[in-house]
C-alpha cells in the first residue's frame, strides 16, 4: 500500500515539475509604472471600457477610436501571462472600476509550456480576485489567436480556449469572444495577411477582423448592465 502511495505522490510531484514555474511579475514593472505615471498627467474616467492582457493589447493603438462612442482605455504588458494580469490586478484593473473588462492573455502562456488546464486555472484566478472588487462588472475573454509563428502549439490554444468558453458559460457576466476562428483560412491555417512581418503580432488588417466582434460583445454587455438597473415591474 505504502509503496502505491509512494508511486502516486512521486507521479504527481512529476506532473508539477513539468509545468513551468510562473516568471517573475516583476520585470513588467517598469511598465506598469509608466501606466501610472500616465495616469497623474491624465487620469482616465472610471466607468470605461478597460482592455487588458498582453501585446495585443499593448499594441491595438486604435482601440479609444475603434469603440466610440463607447470610453476605452487599454492597459496591456507586453510579453505577459495571465499569471502576471493576476499580480498586477489591483494597479491594473481594480482602481480603474471599469465598465466592462476585455482580457487577452494566454498566448505567451502556451508558447511557455503552460497547459490548457493551468492556463484555465489562472484564468479563474483572476477572474475571482476582480470578482471580490467588482462583482458584477463583465469579463470578456479574447480567445488566444492563432498565429503562424507559433502554429505548433495551437492545438494546446485550441484546447484552452475550450476550456475558458466552457467555463465563460457558467456565469452570465463571462463572455468567451472568438476573434480566433475567422483568423483561420479555409485551409484551416492561421492567415499570413493579417499580421506584421514578425508573423506574431497583428497589422491594422488583423484589429480590423477583431474590432465589429469585441463590439457587439460589449454593446451586448452595455445592455445587459443597463437592464439589470431597472427595477423589477
Amino acid at each position: 500500500m505504502w509503496r502505491f502511495v509512494t508511486i502516486l505522490a512521486a507521479l504527481a510531484a512529476a506532473v508539477f515539475a513539468a509545468e513551468p514555474p510562473n516568471p517573475p511579475p516583476e520585470r513588467w514593472e517598469g511598465q506598469v509604472r509608466a501606466y501610472e505615471a500616465q495616469d497623474v498627467k491624465s487620469p482616465p474616467p472610471q466607468g470605461a471600457v478597460l482592455f487588458v492582457g498582453s501585446s495585443s493589447v499593448r499594441m491595438w493603438k486604435s482601440i479609444p477610436e475603434d469603440f466610440k462612442p463607447m470610453t476605452a482605455i487599454a492597459r496591456g504588458i507586453g510579453g505577459s501571462q495571465v499569471s502576471d494580469q493576476i499580480h498586477y490586478a489591483d494597479r491594473l484593473v481594480i482602481r480603474y472600476r471599469p465598465a466592462q473588462i476585455v482580457f487577452y492573455a494566454g498566448d505567451n502562456d502556451v508558447w511557455a509550456g503552460k497547459t490548457p488546464e493551468r492556463i484555465l486555472t489562472d484564468y479563474k484566478t483572476f477572474v475571482a480576485k476582480v470578482r471580490k472588487a467588482l462583482p458584477h462588472v463583465p469579463i470578456h475573454f479574447l480567445a488566444i489567436k492563432p498565429s503562424p509563428r507559433r502554429v505548433k502549439v495551437w492545438p494546446q490554444a485550441k484546447e484552452a480556449n475550450r476550456l475558458i468558453r466552457e467555463y465563460a458559460g457558467t456565469e452570465a457576466s463571462l463572455t468567451y469572444i472568438d476573434v480566433a476562428t475567422p483568423m483561420l483560412g479555409a485551409d484551416g491555417a492561421p492567415r499570413t495577411d493579417i499580421f506584421l512581418k514578425d508573423m506574431l503580432h497583428m497589422n491594422r488588417k488583423g484589429y480590423e477582423v477583431w474590432a465589429p466582434l469585441v463590439k457587439a460583445a460589449l454593446e451586448a454587455g452595455a445592455t445587459k448592465a443597463r437592464e439589470g438597473k431597472k427595477p423589477p415591474k
